[in-house]
């Protein structure tokens, strides 16, 4: 576990300004209340095993006394560096990017199980969109119920997706809840955190 060095914090950074634009100060400089520590602190980025954690510095000076090897994970892992060097959300983040997220796209019930699949959100499964969303922005896409299914790129700006076809594509997909749902379909095992 250590901190981002430059390079690796201007993509992390770059990446989440897509999606939360302006809020990102607000969460870099939002106030830990794990009651960890008497010292309040904010939150802070590491990287451990090519992923990068979101977590409260209070967290980060315990796991100081945890060896690396022994280290699995840490905070909210919110992405990772691929072998190419870069970075890349997970679907891990979506609770993050959720509560500070600047646009938005709710679908229809009939849309949802498509976009868990993977699939691209057409104009048919729209619902809603956040006014003034521009082209390519990133967008946190929910259900009619404002549960937070996935994330991605805005395809057509809000003004543009009132011209469209039913078929044509609005937003591109990038992750989704559905991602834990078929890994566990596979083999993997997930836990109750009750």
């Amino acid at each position: 576990m250590r901190p981002l060095d430059e390079d690796e914090t201007t993509q992390v950074l770059e990446k989440l300004h897509k999606f939360v634009g302006s809020n990102l100060k607000h969460m870099i400089e939002r106030q830990a209340t794990d009651g960890l520590d008497s010292k309040p602190g904010g939150f802070c980025f590491r990287l451990h095993k090519q992923r990068v954690y979101y977590v409260s510095e209070a967290v980060v000076r315990r796991a100081t006394n945890i060896a690396r090897e022994k280290l699995s994970s840490l905070g909210t892992c919110i992405g990772k560096f691929t072998k190419s060097g870069k970075f890349k959300l997970t679907v891990t983040c979506l609770d993050l990017l959720a509560a500070h997220a600047k646009y938005k796209i709710w679908v229809k019930p009939s849309a949802e199980m498509s976009f868990l699949y993977g699939n691209h959100v057409l104009k048919s499964g729209l619902a809603r969109i956040t006014d003034n969303t521009p082209q390519h922005q990133g967008v946190v896409v929910y259900s009619m119920s404002d549960i937070p299914l996935g994330f991605g790129l805005a395809a057509k700006s809000t003004a543009d997706c009132r011209k469209l076809d039913p078929t044509d594509i609005v937003l591109l997909h990038q992750s989704d809840i559905g991602v834990v749902l078929t890994s566990s379909s596979r083999g993997c095992t997930l836990l109750n955190a009750s």
